[in-house]
């Protein structure tokens, strides 16, 4: 393992892919930095699981592809053919089937909730916040250096799976909801009188 204490960053920047140095707060390092509070929420619901639980499995494979995308994120858009990394849309399908299969198992799934219920259910609601504050990073940083296509949608994706698993825990528990209100689509409309 090389060194972890290098004393490189002591002045307030850190390296990139390609060897550049960018300042600490930069706002690529700003949303990796993000991408890496997400990445160990997911191993602390993944410490909770059993080893045979699928989830178990399937939240591996999701922080793996994360640190692939850390290292897209890390590179310029005119070096990213020198990345070894790549960004593969089937995440984007593999994490939207995943949320479909657990929306089937669902009871009642027209509610958004307050965040909690369950230990488990309320890290998996923290790990969703955490998930959407990386996809405000991302579209930032995009502004300035666009991002391979499909990895902003694979973050907001990520948010909308954790949102069902919690939902999904919280039911194989049976634990009770907090109700806050129905999502918009579900809701009635009001007929119209001329």
């Amino acid at each position: 393992m090389a060194r972890i204490v290098t004393k490189t960053g002591d002045r307030g920047t850190t390296g990139i892919f390609g060897g550049e140095r960018v300042p600490k707060d930069n706002i690529r390092i700003e949303a990796n930095g993000t991408l890496d509070e997400l990445n160990a929420h997911l191993g602390l619901i993944r410490s909770y699981l059993a080893l045979e639980d699928p989830r178990h499995s399937f939240i591996g494979q999701v922080q793996m592809q994360i640190m692939q995308a850390m290292s897209l994120v890390a590179t310029r858009s005119e070096r990213r053919a020198e990345n070894p990394n790549n960004f593969d849309l089937a995440w984007l399908s593999a994490l939207e089937e995943e949320t479909a299969r657990l929306m089937s198992e669902l009871s009642e799934n027209g509610f958004f909730i307050l965040p909690g219920g369950t230990p488990l259910s309320a890290q998996m609601q923290l790990a969703r916040t955490v998930a959407r504050r990386a996809e405000r990073r991302l579209w930032t940083l995009d502004r300035e250096d666009p991002l391979p296509e499909g990895l902003i949608p694979w973050v907001n994706r990520m948010s909308d799976w954790l949102f069902v698993l919690a939902k999904w825990e919280m039911q194989q528990q049976n634990w009770p909801e907090e109700r806050w209100q129905a999502f918009s689509y579900k809701r009635k409309k009001k007929p119209t009188h001329d």
